[in-house]
């Protein structure tokens, strides 16, 4: 069977959950190498996976030289994506990159044009809920037209209260509540609805953790979108839910609605007792996303190895971006801001 030989560029949380997909999970696919600048991660990398001390790399273009990589999966600071997905493609590397695709518009556009001067080669962007099965399910009957003319988007994205003190030390690099959180939404929203944003008013509150307003943050927010087929979007994000991780989505439509995850339940299984019937909640992402990961992650290896592009495109990136940074706009001035 061929197999695309795939370096792994960032050893954190998600990174960890790619790099275990790619060795172990896709039978086509090859864990070949992994960059970090972490020495911790790459002795992880070593211990977990048996790469030899010649595959792990501190210095990403290091990685980038290796003739036995086909391909790159970049799981790095938001901010380091764009560069990083030009360097490999004109290494003659297939890409995957991690959302967003950047954090301001230039960057995504230097993506864009390196993307477009590689058409033999695939790239990819991580927007893993379009792969999970209800989500996809809800576009099918979207599509089908089973609710009419979908023409109201609600979101929500609540990070788990438990998982406060890593996104309080990351908040001041992170480009903010809105860049950092609802880009997916954001996706979504762009995706069931089949139309671009044109206006967006956005507020920001902090009630719990002071933190982050010291870092020029916000623990939640919340947006109202203005499409131009004029469908509309609700969004809500925050960091502080006191019951796991809670992702949230309703689409509206002139004939029903569909919901996703109303109840963002770890399992089918119901406890009741003395406090009632009570579900438990999904504690993270990659737990909520787990299979969605990696069937993103395989739908790469194919076209990659198949020479064809994956729905998801360099272009949606930079839609989301700039829907994105122009809602941390609103965000931080309080006003409408037209896209």
């Amino acid at each position: 069977m061929e197999k695309l030989r795939i370096g792994v560029a960032g050893l954190g949380r998600l990174g960890k959950v790619h790099a275990a997909n790619i060795a172990y999970k896709i039978p086509n696919a090859e864990l070949a190498a992994v960059c970090s600048i972490v020495p911790a991660e790459l002795d992880y990398a070593k211990e977990t996976f048996g790469l030899g001390s010649e595959k792990l790399y501190a210095d990403y273009r290091d990685m980038l030289k290796d003739p036995d990589l086909d391909a790159v999966a970049i799981v790095t600071t938001s901010s380091e994506h764009c560069w990083q997905i030009e360097a490999a493609l004109d290494a003659g590397k297939h890409v995957f990159s991690e959302k967003p695709l950047g954090v301001d518009v230039d960057q995504c556009l230097l993506a864009e044009a390196a993307v477009a001067r590689h058409p033999e080669l695939t790239f990819m962007l991580g927007f893993m809920r379009r792969y999970d099965k209800s989500y996809a399910y809800a576009k099918e009957k979207i599509d089908a037209g089973e609710i009419g003319t979908p023409y109201l988007v609600k979101a929500t994205g609540i990070d788990p209260e438990a998982l406060v003190e890593g996104a309080i030390a990351y908040a001041a690099t992170s480009g903010g509540i809105i860049l950092d959180m609802a880009v997916h939404d954001i996706d979504l929203m762009r995706w069931f609805l089949g139309s671009e944003a044109t206006e967006v008013y956005a507020l920001g509150a902090t009630f719990k953790h002071p933190e982050f307003q010291a870092a020029g943050d916000d623990e939640t927010a919340v947006a109202v979108y203005k499409f131009e087929n004029g469908a509309l979007g609700f969004l809500h994000v925050g960091r502080t839910a006191p019951h796991g991780y809670h992702v949230e989505t309703e689409i509206v439509g002139t004939e029903g609605s569909i919901r996703i995850s109303a109840v963002p339940q770890k399992n089918l299984a119901q406890v009741f007792n003395k406090n009632g019937v009570c579900t438990e909640a999904v504690g993270s992402f990659p737990e909520r996303f787990d299979e969605a990961y990696l069937l993103e992650m395989e739908e790469f290896v194919n076209c990659a190895l198949e020479g064809r592009q994956p729905d998801v495109t360099v272009e949606d990136g930079t839609k989301s971006t700039v829907v994105g940074f122009a809602t941390t706009q609103a965000w931080k001035s309080g006003e409408v801001v037209k896209i």
